[in-house]
């Protein structure tokens, strides 16, 4: 979808439909809206009188106007009161928008600005958020239908209408920066769909190659015997069921001066999580083809770091790999040395990903970062904790951690800090070996991160646990059944933050 900035007016505006974003429990309209009314001879203020439109979050109206205006139809799309808005509910009503937009077989669309409160955002967060609630609302994965008639309902191209030249560049600037995080979301969700039989590591490794296009980012790729080499005991274990080959990925930005320490991202990235030998239950199984979101979301963030031209480094690391069961699987018991040196027995081989993300965060150290994130679909325990709405987040780093929720306040991707105390480490005690890789049903999110902990030294680190996160089980304002890529804007969103100096 093509997402453009223009100054204009809602009773000018020539388009198939023009979406108004309103408020609850206001008694007249803002100056925009009072002129489209006047033009409409008062239809906006009759739905609001007979009750048929509110205001209340997500909800719609349309209106047909029988030509009193340019624009063909008229939708009203609620935002709740003032008092409330966020710019997380400026995208829901975008994306409630696109949908409708689809449903009346719209090409175009245009949006007029909204008049926000400055405690929300500023003009461009707005415009940003607009943007990606318009780019994510119009996401759908139809590549493995036969029949293509749906297609023809795309929304193609959404227009923010500024009515004052002097934010014209403001608001083109926040949906150039909406359009990209958008995409970068429907980027991962696309990964994310595809089956596992498509989305092999090595089809990762081809979607790298393609990024690895874009302005100033570098690849480069290990194979087995580099992983061999360097000793990286973890990621090989968990390959070992697989006649898939493993790839451990560095995808590098180089944005800054050279000099510059880099902010290193490590997603686990699993195309098939089987369980392994410890084999997971069938009922939704196919799900576990998602389970390399967290690495799909660091090529995300990767890419959008290039397309924003972002002054900083950074490099993304991607631990690639099937978990199968398989005469040369992992067993149970068996014990693994990583590429720290420290050993691991391994309890159940349906934990998995950290014994990636070890090596991953391992690796990570030698890079001399300024901090480290990692990204992963991690624990089942982080749904029982918290949900589907909020991402589990701990670290060993005030200062990251409160960068990081800040972010997600400014993405609409909540974190919530869970507490990393050594005490839980008493659980993840080996009788054979330094550690081992579960901890029992208490804590799972905790001892998780706890795991990984051991793998990261001094370095400032934030884990990121999107389990709960990463799928939608039904059709929500911005999604559509199935993979959300939740933690994609919220990682480049600290990007951004950060390069701003906030």
């Amino acid at each position: 979808m093509n997402i453009l900035a223009k100054q204009g007016e809602a009773t000018t505006a020539s388009t198939e439909l023009l979406v108004c974003l309103t408020y609850e429990k206001e008694k007249s309209w803002n100056k925009a809206l009072g002129a489209l009314d006047k033009k409409l001879g008062g239809q906006l203020s009759d739905v609001k009188k007979t009750g048929e439109f509110s205001g209340k979050p997500n909800e719609t109206t349309l209106l047909h106007i029988n030509g009193k205006i340019p624009a063909k139809r008229v939708l009203l799309v609620g935002l709740g009161t003032r008092e409330t808005l966020t710019l997380e509910r400026v995208r829901q009503a975008m994306g409630m928008a696109v949908k409708r937009a689809r449903r009346v077989k719209a090409k175009g669309m245009a949006c007029v600005m909204p008049d926000v409160p400055k405690s929300t955002g500023r003009l461009d967060d707005v415009a940003q958020a607009m943007a990606e609630g318009a780019v994510i609302g119009s996401y759908r994965f139809t590549k493995y239908f036969t029949d293509h008639a749906e297609d023809h309902k795309t929304l193609q191209a959404c227009t923010l209408l500024a009515p004052k030249a002097p934010n014209h560049a403001l608001v083109t600037a926040g949906a150039k920066r909406g359009h990209i995080l958008g995409e970068a979301t429907c980027f991962v969700r696309d990964m994310c769909n595809h089956p596992a039989n498509v989305m092999k590591p090595s089809r990762v490794v081809a979607e790298a190659k393609s990024i690895a296009k874009e302005s100033k980012i570098r690849l480069k790729v290990l194979d087995r015997q580099n992983m061999k080499k360097l000793g990286m005991g973890g990621l090989l274990g968990v390959a070992q069921g697989s006649i898939e080959p493993p790839h451990f990925i560095i995808l590098e930005y180089s944005g800054g001066p050279k000099t510059q320490r880099p902010i290193v991202l490590v997603g686990k990235t699993v195309t098939f999580d089987s369980g392994g030998i410890s084999l997971k239950p069938s009922e939704n199984m196919e799900h576990m083809k998602a389970d390399m979101t967290g690495g799909a979301e660091v090529l995300a963030a990767v890419r959008a770091a290039s397309r924003l031209k972002l002054p900083m480094n950074v490099i993304g690391l991607l631990p690639v790999t099937e978990n199968m069961p398989g005469g040369r699987a992992t067993k149970p018991g068996d014990v693994l040395t990583m590429l720290s040196g420290k050993t691991v027995e391994v309890q159940n081989t349906d934990a998995e990903g950290r014994l990636i993300l070890a090596d991953g965060l391992a690796y990570a150290t030698r890079l001399k970062p300024a901090c480290v994130i990692d990204i992963a679909t991690l624990t089942g325990a982080a749904m029982v904790a918290l949900g589907n709405v909020a991402i589990g987040m701990l670290g060993n780093d005030d200062a990251l951690k409160t960068a990081m929720r800040q972010a997600g306040h400014d993405s609409g991707e909540r974190v919530w800090e869970m507490p990393l105390w050594d005490e839980y480490f008493e659980q993840l005690k080996s009788d054979v070996a330094d550690m081992r890789n579960i901890g029992g049903r208490g804590g799972g999110m905790i001892t998780a991160a706890l795991f990984l902990s051991k793998f990261i030294g001094d370095h400032p680190w934030v884990h990121l646990d999107i389990a709960a996160t990463d799928w939608s089980a039904s059709e929500r304002a911005c999604f559509s059944k199935g993979p959300t890529g939740t933690g994609t804007r919220l990682l480049i969103q600290y990007l951004i933050n950060r390069a701003n100096g906030s």
